[in-house]
């Protein structure tokens, strides 16, 4: 590593209601250096805290989404601290998975290992359709991390899923497309602008909703009656919501709503 070369980090820009988040670790293909996960985690943290934040975009650096785990970084630690450090992983995936703002993940070039997992654990994944997904942790003696095992099975279910991860050979985006692991396929070079235009579209919508809709999602590998009951909580509320009043007020006017968010 040159000394003059930028750290490892995770940039962040707000406008128009979007966050967009951006892993900077170029000459590793964006390898989740720990310096790039605690500002990723922070900005996270930041974003779902804020009321004006209503989408966030998750997307890489020079050409690449994220080539997983940076294993130059990771030295031969001990079994617990081998634990801490997914530990540390996972409030990451907790935050993309469970937080209540939809995240969009926007992919270029290689999504690989651990950014396999990122891209899943991601509401939405728009890719390039010359994008690579790659899950090959077993070549390196590791299972799949960052809770890799449940957002992708839920995407592409369990045959995909051991298929995926067993052989560990690379997939292009648009057989990820096909499978479901991919959820909109962009030009070359156009996947952000994409997610941008996706986002903005999402901002506009109730943010009460978006929120209520996800954890309802989230929560629909549970039984039929367990499903029903959370939709009837989580309605039961938004018929109490400014976001209600303010969308059916102005249907009937037939104009564009605003949403207070409350």
């Amino acid at each position: 590593m040159s000394d003059t070369a930028p750290p490892p980090t995770t940039h962040a820009h707000f406008a128009d209601g979007v966050l967009e988040l951006t892993l900077s670790y170029p000459r590793r293909r964006n390898a989740l250096a720990m310096e790039l996960r605690e500002a990723l985690i922070e900005h996270l943290e930041r974003g779902l805290a804020d009321p004006e934040c209503r989408a966030i975009i998750l997307t890489g650096e020079g050409g690449h989404f994220c080539a997983g785990g940076d294993i130059s970084g990771m030295g031969k630690p001990t079994a617990m601290q081998g634990r801490r450090r997914m530990m540390n992983g996972h409030r990451m995936t907790r935050l993309l998975v469970e937080g209540e703002k939809p995240v969009i993940a926007a992919v270029e070039g290689h999504a690989a290992g651990a950014g396999i997992s990122m891209a899943a654990a991601c509401d939405i994944v728009v890719a390039s359709r010359e994008a690579i997904f790659t899950c090959s942790f077993n070549r390196v003696g590791l299972v799949p991390d960052l809770g890799a095992a449940w957002t992708v099975s839920n995407r592409i279910g369990l045959g995909r899923a051991k298929l995926l991860m067993l052989l560990g050979e690379p997939m292009p985006a648009t057989e990820a497309a096909e499978i479901g692991l991919v959820d909109r396929l962009a030009p070359p070079g156009e996947a952000l602008e994409v997610a941008r235009g996706m986002a903005r579209q999402i901002a506009t919508r109730s943010p009460l909703s978006n929120a209520m809709a996800k954890t309802l999602l989230n929560r629909s590998t549970g039984t039929l009656g367990e499903s029903l009951q959370a939709e009837a909580d989580a309605q039961g509320l938004l018929y109490a919501s400014g976001d209600f009043i303010e969308g059916s007020t102005a249907f009937l006017e037939k104009r564009p709503p605003v949403f207070p968010g409350g």
